[in-house]
């Protein structure tokens, strides 16, 4: 379970990447299409108008995904912003259990983002509805990659739980004890 778990993270994290990497091809796809008309310009002849129909829609949408579906696997690399001041203060049995009740508090509260985010997939598919771009964008397909990221985040958290809970050390701990014996 736990390979199945790290590669789904793993997977997550790439699909992030990639989007990101779509978003800077289209943007300088779209910057090239405007030097390509300054430069027919400049020649006196008729500008290509070489452009890329909703690119600020489409760029917002590809960009939801990735912040989205990088959640679980930024936690899990220990890249989210945590206040250990506390829990380093306790001992390490009360810390365990704190840290699994804040994990479990958190899943909750991501559970409640997943569950209004897949409602709000349901009305956009009811409704039909689409982006106000010249490119009809179902909305549902940028607010299901979103609800997606979430409901993983709900599962690394939870994993985070259960891994306090046995008594074991959390890939987030791991990666930052790692980071601080690197400096």
């Amino acid at each position: 379970m736990r390979r199945i778990l790290d590669r789904t993270y793993e997977i997550a994290l790439w699909l992030a990447a990639i989007t990101f990497a779509l978003i800077a091809v289209l943007v300088l796809a779209q910057i090239l299409g405007r030097l390509a008309d300054r430069v027919a310009r400049a020649l006196a002849l008729s500008p290509p108008g070489l452009t890329i129909p909703s690119l600020a829609e489409i760029g917002a949408f590809l960009f939801t995904g990735a912040v989205f579906l990088g959640l679980a696997g930024t936690l899990q690399a220990g890249s989210h912003v945590r206040v250990k001041l506390l829990i380093r203060s306790l001992p390490e049995a009360v810390s365990r259990w704190l840290g699994a009740l804040v994990a479990l508090g958190a899943a909750a509260l991501a559970l409640f983002a997943t569950w209004s985010s897949g409602l709000q997939v349901i009305d956009s598919i009811r409704f039909g509805s689409v982006s106000y771009g010249t490119i009809p964008i179902p909305l549902a397909l940028p607010q299901g990659v979103m609800t997606a990221g979430l409901a993983l985040l709900v599962v690394a958290l939870l994993d985070a739980a259960a891994t306090l809970v046995a008594g074991g050390t959390t890939a987030f701990d791991a990666a930052e004890t790692r980071t601080e014996e690197g400096k």
